[in-house]
């Protein structure tokens, strides 16, 4: 019998095969307006067109989708729970982003980094900026923080069941686990150190696979995870998401003289 737990690893993988048929549905779209063979300025379009679309259509479905099946609204599902945000949340977000970006300062860096091609186009900052300081940091916190470390936990917590040897007392363990809300401790920094070694690794590439600005991000996304359990609220750790992205864009935006200057972008 399937538990009634949720979100767990099944919801996870359901997500992503919705996050699937949307990139293809996008990318489909996007060939129809930007050209069959798109190179140049017309990719980068095409990709961010692609990605945005993406990341929109996946929640926008999945809003529908989940609640059919869970009995309950999507966010609420997740614990997005928007009472717990407070104002701090935001200072930490830029606190956290300033301060990483101290320490990728002595941290050695691949030349030429694939993210840093279009970070330097000034047809494609201002839709950056929105890309990354909003929908970007929602999708990925819904992903990660709202679907994937519960879901984690959920399994660390049934890999940890006792398992009596009698059968009635086996059920009562497991009908009491399936109508629990909470998580051991243990489940929950298992679960956060899985959680970000995914999200290090999925923006890996970006990086140019420097593995010093990865395990940068693992520790930021320890952070989130850590303000994610403690508020209980997915919206809060989105928040200092955002303003962690917010500081990279107000660093450039001030080294390239209002984005005027791009090419000075590292």
């Amino acid at each position: 019998m399937p538990t009634r737990r949720i979100p767990h690893l099944g919801h996870v993988l359901l997500f992503l095969v919705i996050a699937f048929i949307a990139y293809l549905l996008s990318a489909g779209a996007g060939l129809l307006i930007f050209g069959a063979r798109p190179t140049g300025d017309t990719l980068q379009r095409l990709q961010l067109f692609a990605q945005a679309l993406t990341y929109a259509a996946t929640l926008a479905a999945s809003c529908v989708i989940f609640p059919a099946f869970w009995n309950r609204p999507f966010l609420d599902a997740i614990d997005w729970n928007p009472t717990a945000v407070r104002p701090v949340f935001a200072l930490i977000g830029l606190a956290i982003g300033f301060a990483a970006q101290g320490v990728e300062i002595f941290l050695p860096h691949a030349k030429d980094l694939p993210i840093e091609a279009i970070f330097r186009n000034p047809a494609f900052i201002w839709p950056l900026v929105f890309f990354g300081t909003l929908l970007g940091p929602l999708f990925e916190e819904v992903l990660f923080r709202g679907l994937l470390l519960p879901a984690l936990a959920i399994a660390v917590d049934f890999l940890r069941l006792p398992r009596p040897t009698d059968p009635a007392e086996a059920t009562a363990t497991l009908d009491a686990w399936r109508a629990s809300t909470t998580f051991s401790t243990t489940a929950l920094i298992i679960s956060s150190i899985l959680t970000s070694l995914c999200f290090a690794l999925m923006h890996a590439p970006q990086l140019g696979f420097s593995w010093a600005s990865v395990a940068v991000l693992a520790v930021v996304s320890l952070i989130l995870c850590y303000v994610r359990i403690r508020t209980r609220s997915v919206a809060a750790s989105t928040l200092v998401h955002v303003f962690y992205n917010l500081s990279v864009f107000i660093t450039l935006f001030i080294a390239t003289g209002a984005f005027r200057h791009l090419d000075r972008a590292a």
